[in-house]
């Protein structure tokens, strides 16, 4: 580690610089790369402040959701008024919903440029995680870029959170580069997954950085329950499409770039296309580095990954911290600018598999609120990729709760990805390829295709039972499944209603 001539702070005594109603960047895209103990000591002043009746509340920028010491703790203390672009903390859901908190849904390639044009107002704080900082202002990030750069470029004062227990060696795989504004913007020089446009650093001025927190802590990024038999059978039928596709000579010999989104059946996706033997050898333009990729990457099925964050678990994370001779030329970050570039995405042809709520028979797909009110987590990258894949497949089960809700539905209750951009749905009970239907012939694919059977028969009487038109709706019966559940705890009573 560099010495450098920064004053060194607890990060209580860093907590303390941060006023009421400021606005703060934390790094983060997952857990990975999260600010970690000035978070924390933001909540424990936050509670003090609040004890002895005086207001404390935040407004919070990160590149992504985080790990518990920003949204989780920060919630529990009633500090954040403000958040964007995505989370992915119970606490901080509850207050979302509750109307306590502000939320900006909002997609994450949008959000440096947010920055960049003072659209949120000023940045009056960023607090930043690495594993060095020079005198100069180079800031070495840990194990995620995300918004970060941005945040340190714009904030009027930065705080350095530098962790030991990174490796050193991270700034191997880091590719750092902020866009110019526009209209002055050059074609992004990225024609390759791997192709690297940066330096491995970040920059601010010296003279914002008001102090150097040390931690030694790990991310926290929980490892992965195994797959469950309905995503077991979701990678089966993504398998075998891009099989199809492949030996139609609608994806190229040596394959495409792939991105899949977070969680258990974007990993079972990864874990099924590694043992596919008629796949060949790929690479990856994605936002997460997650788990089941290490083990992809050493059997040399992943040839190379881009990314904006290394999103794994602990024993994963040391495994390829113990290797960075391998890993290293192997793994980009980049900003999420970059990574979750629209241009970049459709130039390099990317496959986007990610997870929806609902879809509806006609293939528009609803990724982030419950019943049209409750929001989950956000929108996230999703969006990004889904609008400019070569081909995008939205992925979830047919059915939960042990079937009393179905996630095929006549309209769901809020758009995040439209029919225009929704090719493939896929649910365990198949797959439904929607490029160049009309509307009733997806509606038909997607209820024969993907609904779970005890729902088919509802949905094809809802079709004939609609008004004619281009999109056929009966607009006083198309929530009738969501409105059973409110009312009744499950769709199934309007199904039976209809019979």
């Amino acid at each position: 580690m560099t010495r450098s001539r920064f004053p060194v702070l607890s990060a209580e005594e860093a907590a303390a610089l941060i006023p009421d109603g400021a606005t703060v960047g934390f790094s983060g895209f997952t857990p990975a790369g999260a600010a970690k103990a000035v978070p924390r000591a933001l909540a424990a002043r936050a509670r003090a402040l609040h004890a002895s009746g005086e207001s404390y509340r935040l407004r919070v920028l990160t590149g992504a959701s985080t790990g518990p010491g920003i949204d989780e703790a920060l919630a529990n203390a009633d500090a954040i008024s403000w958040r964007a672009p995505y989370q992915s903390s119970k606490a901080l859901r509850e207050r979302i919903n509750d109307q306590r908190v502000e939320f900006i849904d909002m997609h994450l390639s949008h959000v440096p440029q947010m920055v960049e044009f003072g659209f949120f107002g000023p940045l009056d704080f960023a607090v930043v995680e690495a594993v060095d900082v020079t005198d100069d202002g180079r800031v070495y990030l840990s194990a995620s870029v995300g918004a970060s750069p941005s945040f340190l470029r714009h904030a009027k004062r930065v705080i350095v959170e530098v962790n030991a227990h990174h490796s050193q060696r991270l700034h191997e795989m880091h590719d750092i580069a902020i866009l110019p504004r526009p209209p002055l913007r050059d074609p992004i020089p990225i024609s390759r997954p791997l192709a690297k446009m940066g330096v491995p650093f970040a920059l601010t001025d010296p003279s914002k950085i008001v102090g150097i927190v040390h931690t030694d802590e790990p991310d926290g990024v929980a490892p992965f329950t195994p797959p469950d038999a309905a995503s077991e059978r979701i990678a089966g039928h993504v398998v075998r499409f891009l099989l199809d596709e492949l030996h139609a000579g609608r994806i190229p010999a040596d394959f495409l770039p792939l991105q899949a989104g977070v969680g258990n059946v974007a990993n079972a996706v990864m874990a099924s296309l590694g043992k596919a033997d008629e796949i060949p050898p790929f690479v990856m333009y994605t936002e997460v580095f997650q788990d089941a990729l290490v083990g992809l990457m050493q059997q040399g099925k992943l040839l190379g990954a881009s990314s904006t964050s290394l999103t794994l678990s602990e024993e994963r994370l040391q495994q390829v911290y113990a290797d960075m001779s391998f890993f290293g030329p192997r793994v980009v970050l980049r900003p999420q600018e970059l990574s979750n570039n629209p241009g970049v995405i459709r130039r390099l042809g990317v496959i986007s598999i990610n997870t929806a709520v609902e879809a509806d028979i006609y293939g528009c797909v609803n990724s982030t609120h419950v019943a049209g009110t409750r929001l989950l987590n956000g929108v996230g990258g999703s969006g990004d990729f889904v609008r400019n894949a070569y081909l995008s497949l939205l992925v979830c089960p047919s059915v939960s709760r042990g079937g009393a809700i179905s996630t095929i539905v006549p309209m769901v209750t809020h758009v995040d990805h439209n029919e225009h951009s929704v090719q493939v749905v896929v649910t365990e009970q198949g797959l439904a390829d929607l490029r160049g239907l009309g509307p009733l012939e997806r509606a038909r694919r997607m209820i024969e295709k993907c609904a779970h059977p005890s729902y088919r028969d509802y949905l094809h009487h809802y079709i004939e039972a609609s008004p004619l038109g281009h999109v056929r709706h009966d607009l006083a019966h198309c929530f009738d499944l969501h409105r059973s559940l409110i009312e009744h705890g499950s769709m199934l009573p309007a199904v039976e209603a209809a019979r």
